[in-house]
């Protein structure tokens, strides 16, 4: 069974930040990353200082390959299926199995780092799924900048997000807020017509434009142009956070020690969008700098305790 310090799960800007940390720290770590990442779809990450404007996939490349410099950091493309917690570790202190893609023996780790973001659940709107992440999108700071001054729309589904919605005319002065047929309260419509937005009530039929968005059509046949619509959709924790049994908020988000990011699973600790709906890239591989710092503390304490050096 080959064994590791620490594999992270997810190779964002959350587990690629720890990662990197690991290598320089020469701590043996193996980053698994399958599956689509969460924003795929966006054009390019901004608000990251001398990386806005950068491609997705080019950052994960960038960084991959920066990765290669460090010999005790290894890199797969598989998922995770299965991640097991020992009753106790073993001598050496090894207390996880790590099922990783189609390997039948799973690899050991002394700690394993979650960096698997949150998945969005969009609503049932026809064509929204197809425009997201470009001018579909839930953050102004994100987008909205090359999207200044034009038409811009937003899903208004409560009363939160009716106050949430005036923010938005910093970037767009002309501002509708879509209902969809929620039942927001008179008091949170009426601040929205103060602030200056339009409110429209009827339900949504569909989202017009292809690659980007040109309108809103709502079911009486009225087509509203559009530029921009903001969504704020629910999130859920992926299966193997649930599975793992976490502690998580009122929210969903995992619970985590602030300084060293352990779950309520000792030796389980969670970084970037998982923990927290403050959400951007560079965030998150803060997070995940800081989760690595502490977890690559607390195994040299760990060896030097095993040696006799310190009590444990």
């Amino acid at each position: 069974m080959k064994s590791y310090d620490v594999v992270i799960i997810g190779g964002g800007p959350a587990g690629l930040s720890a990662a990197l940390l690991f290598g320089r720290g020469r701590a043996s770590a193996l980053l698994v990353d399958g599956g689509t990442p969460r924003n795929a779809r966006a054009i390019a990450i901004h608000n990251f200082v001398t990386r806005d404007g950068t491609p997705p996939a080019e950052f994960r490349a960038t960084a991959r390959a920066q990765l290669g410099e460090y010999p005790s950091v290894e890199s797969r493309d598989a998922l995770v299926s299965r991640v097991e917690r020992f009753e106790r570790p073993d001598d050496a202190g090894f207390a996880f199995a790590v099922a990783v893609g189609d390997d039948p023996e799973p690899v050991r780790a002394r700690r394993v780092l979650l960096t698997t973001g949150m998945r969005d659940e969009l609503p049932a709107i026809p064509g929204l799924a197809e425009l997201w992440g470009a001018s579909v999108f839930q953050c102004p700071y994100c987008h909205g900048w090359e999207l200044r001054d034009r038409p811009w729309g937003v899903l208004v589904p409560s009363d939160m997000m009716a106050s949430f919605a005036p923010m938005l005319t910093n970037w767009s002065s002309h501002l509708t807020a879509f209902t969809n047929g929620a039942p927001v309260s008179e008091e949170a419509l009426a601040g929205l017509r103060a602030a200056g937005v339009t409110v429209v009530v009827e339900p949504i039929a569909r989202l017009e434009g292809t690659g980007l968005l040109e309108g809103v059509t709502l079911e009486s046949g009225e087509r509203v142009a559009l530029s921009a619509l903001v969504v704020r959709p629910p999130q859920t924790a992926v299966d193997l956070v649930l599975a793992l049994g976490l502690d998580r908020d009122e929210m969903g988000y995992v619970r985590v020690d602030p300084r060293t990011k352990e779950s309520s699973v000792p030796g389980v600790h969670v970084a970037g969008d998982t923990t927290t709906m403050m959400q951007a890239a560079i965030l998150a591989a803060a997070d995940g700098m800081a989760a690595a710092g502490a977890m690559n503390h607390a195994l040299i304490m760990d060896r030097v305790a095993r040696a006799g050096a310190i009590p444990r």
